[in-house]
């Protein structure tokens, strides 16, 4: 008599082994069909809010505005008693702290406050708040081949992901939930060989404008497993 135990296990294999056998470009498809089923990032409007947990500060809270067909991109920040927003409209980029534009030298040295600050946020959101669905991007390499791989105790699909030298240097890798293609975990290293570079763990979901983004990101350092916070996402 074959126990309930063995025989789940069993049915498992069974299904991570017919998953494996996707090809990287079939994963990606399944993968961007659970996220985003009416394939609505390409032409996403909307807004959501993130707060960020750190080990070692204070709590930041951004309210984040994305309207692709406009090439608009909002970023409002809030910590630390004070509030900053980038804005990037087509060619035009403002910013603001405190509610004014007149910016003292010390306080945008300070806050970091420029518009190539603006544009790295707006890749970060876009990277990041776009995947899976990013790694159609030009400039995007995917291994072809798919790896089964168990990352923090749960078995996984694999895809490795490279990208041409003015895209990123880093190396990524993405796992996904053999059975429900779910994205699930995400890593990437600047140099493989010194196991530098981080992880990210995904838990929830919250689904925006039709696309199911994950709830929390919570990252550590690949070294030694340090953490160092987690974002959650909110409408």
């Amino acid at each position: 008599m074959v126990k309930f135990g063995s025989l789940f296990l069993f049915v498992l294999s069974l299904t991570v082994a017919g998953a494996q056998q996707l090809t990287a470009e079939e994963l990606l498809k399944k993968t961007i069909e659970y996220h985003d089923p009416k394939a609505n990032w390409q032409d996403f409007i909307g807004s959501f809010k993130v707060t960020m947990e750190y080990a070692d500060k204070t709590r930041r809270q951004s309210n984040i505005q994305l309207n692709f067909p406009a090439r608009f991109f909002s970023l409002e920040v809030q910590q630390d008693n004070a509030t900053y927003r980038f804005t990037l409209a087509k060619d035009s980029c403002e910013i603001s702290l405190n509610g004014t534009k007149n910016i003292s030298e010390e306080n945008s040295k300070k806050y970091r406050l420029s518009c190539e600050r603006a544009a790295m946020y707006k890749d970060y959101y876009s990277y990041l708040f776009g995947l899976p669905m990013k790694l159609k991007d030009p400039g995007t390499h995917i291994d072809p081949v798919v790896a089964l791989t168990k990352f923090k105790g749960k078995a996984y699909l694999r895809l490795k992901v490279t990208y041409d030298p003015e895209v990123g240097k880093d190396i990524w890798y993405f796992y996904f939930d053999p059975n429900t293609f779910a994205m699930e975990a995400y890593q990437f290293f600047h140099d493989e060989s010194k196991n530098d570079g981080e992880y990210i763990l995904l838990s929830g979901l919250e689904t925006i404008n039709g696309i199911k983004m994950p709830k929390t990101r919570a990252w550590y350092y690949n070294k030694d497993d340090a953490y160092l916070g987690t974002d959650i996402l909110n409408k």
